[in-house]
Parts: C-alpha cells; structure tokens; sequence
C-alpha cells in the first residue's frame, strides 16, 4: 500500500523518497568518520556498499511506499543533507517500525533531526497507524539520545547486538503518548546541541 503523503509541518526541510541519484550522498555521509563515530565498525569503504545500502532503502519504498527519506533544504533541494525517518527492519534487534537518522556533521546542532522526526513520528501515528516506534541508539551517543527525548521517545531497554560492545539503547514511543503531546509537539523542539 502507497502513502503519497508529504511534511505539512516541516518548515525548513524537503523529505523524500531516495533515488539511484543519492548514490554519491549516501556514500560520503556513511563514510564520514565525524559522522559515523558513534557507530560500531568501521565507516562505510566502498561504492558497492552504498549502492547496497541505497538498493535496500529503495526497495522498502517499492514494498511499502514508505521509508527512510533523502533530506534536504527546501532552499537546496539538490544538496542531501542526511537520511533517516522511519522503516520495518531499519534495526535487526527493534519490533516497530525504525526511526533513523543520520546527517552530514555540518548540519548537526540545527534542529534538522528533530523537525524530521517529528514528521516520521506524524506519518507513524497519523497516517500509517502503527501502535509504537523505536530507536536503537549506541550508549554514547548523547546527542542522537538527547533528539530522541525531545521527541517523546523514552528509554525502554537494551539489545545486545554488537558482540564484544556495550547493549545498544532501546527507546520508544508508544501511538498514545505521541496522542497526548501532539499539541505540545506542533512546533518543533530546540535543537540539540552537536546532534547527529
């Protein structure tokens, strides 16, 4: 089934679905090491392992007309800025769908994953129906751990899920809770200093 839907309540951002033309975004974000240093393993080493990663995001889309978004300014809309919003499977240890999200480091500290977040958990709970949404999240990663709150999601538990490391965060945010606070979350909330 197809959601044709689009941000009402995304001021700054351009969010949709990425194409064989983010190839070249998806490889420089994830093989940032700024970018990617709170992540297990080593950043992203090769074309054909964006192109993968870029294939599976596509083919989500294709099953379920929705998924993990090309982000970009809406004054820029040809410069991706990051990836992330919402997937089945984004996470192999999560049960929800999958909030994801992962930007260029000059665009942390702007607000850009928490107006993006907001949009994924509206097209979750507004559009899609889904009872909760999870985030895994690395320990370390206080910036990424501090949007999630913001945006509602609490801490829920642990998943180990990468051998010989720390248990990964669960956090979540359940269809009534984001009930509850979507007055308070019409506008979107301060931006976390340094945030991923």
């Amino acid at each position: 089934m197809s959601y044709p839907w689009q941000c009402p309540d995304c001021p700054r951002l351009q969010l949709r679905a990425p194409v064989e033309a983010d190839l070249d975004s998806v490889l420089a974000i994830h093989a940032d090491p700024i970018a990617h240093r709170f992540s297990p393993g080593a950043p992203m080493a090769s074309r054909e392992a964006a192109a993968a990663l870029l294939q599976d995001w596509m083919q989500h889309w294709q099953q379920r007309g929705w998924g993990y978004w090309a982000i970009a300014l809406r004054e820029a809309p040809d410069e991706v800025l990051g990836f992330g919003g919402l997937r089945h499977g984004g996470a192999a240890s999560a049960t929800a769908p999958h909030l994801y999200f992962r930007f260029r480091p000059r665009a942390w500290g702007l607000g850009y994953a928490s107006e993006m977040g907001l949009a994924a958990l509206q097209l979750a709970f507004e559009h899609l129906q889904v009872p909760r949404v999870q985030a895994i999240v690395r320990p370390a990663n206080v910036p990424s751990r501090r949007t999630l709150e913001r945006l509602g999601l609490h801490l829920t538990g642990s998943v180990a899920d990468v051998p010989g490391e720390p248990a990964s965060l669960v956090y979540e945010i359940q269809a009534a809770l984001y009930q509850e606070r979507a007055g308070v979350a019409a506008g979107a909330p301060a931006p976390t200093a340094f945030g991923a």
